[in-house]
């Protein structure tokens, strides 16, 4: 059998980032380091209530930056405000895992996050308090896969990293290692 291709950043991962972050916390164990466990991309389509076509839109764009099957979301309960029934699909998701949360996390920190008008680096402060990351995009053209000219509207996504970290200081070290751009 011919040998599997290991995405970059698990080597990175693997070879240089592990060791240093067992060394940096003295952890006693090496299943104690910190890793990435899964990546979730979300987006919210308030607009689908009236317009169809916006939330299949969203999907399609959705699965051309992760390259996996995504999944509509409903409505929990009803808002009488924003004319949003129960069960009504408002929004669509993918969780990446393995190989493809490897991939999609080079290509958003070497190609996407370069991508975006007067970037100054991502919000430091926005851990949870248990070691997960959560980064909002404003714009969904950052993302090489999406062509400019076939998108319906501008829209925004969600993207919440989920790691092993204990604290937010770990979590922050483990992202940093790996070329994630804080801002200062």
């Amino acid at each position: 059998m011919a040998d599997k291709f290991i995405p970059n950043f698990k080597v990175k991962y693997t070879e240089t980032v592990a060791p240093e972050l067992l060394k940096e916390f003295g952890y006693s164990s090496v299943m104690q380091i910190p890793a990435i466990e899964k990546i979730t991309l979300s987006v919210g389509v308030g607009e689908a209530t009236t317009n169809k076509k916006l939330l299949d839109a969203a999907v399609k764009e959705l699965e051309q930056i992760s390259g996996q099957h995504v999944v509509k979301t409903r409505a929990r309960k009803s808002i009488a405000n924003f004319k949003v029934r129960e069960g009504q699909e408002i929004g669509a998701m993918v969780t990446l895992r393995g190989d493809n949360m490897w991939y999609f996390l080079e290509r958003l920190i070497s190609i996407a996050l370069p991508r975006v008008k007067d970037f100054k680096g991502v919000n430091p402060n926005a851990f949870d308090g248990h070691g997960n990351y959560s980064l909002g995009i404003t714009e969904q053209i950052i993302f090489p896969e999406i062509d400019f000219d076939k998108i319906e509207r501008v829209s925004g996504l969600n993207i919440a990293i989920v790691t092993s970290a204990k604290t937010d200081e770990e979590a922050f070290a483990l992202l940093k290692k790996l070329g994630m751009p804080f801002a200062k």
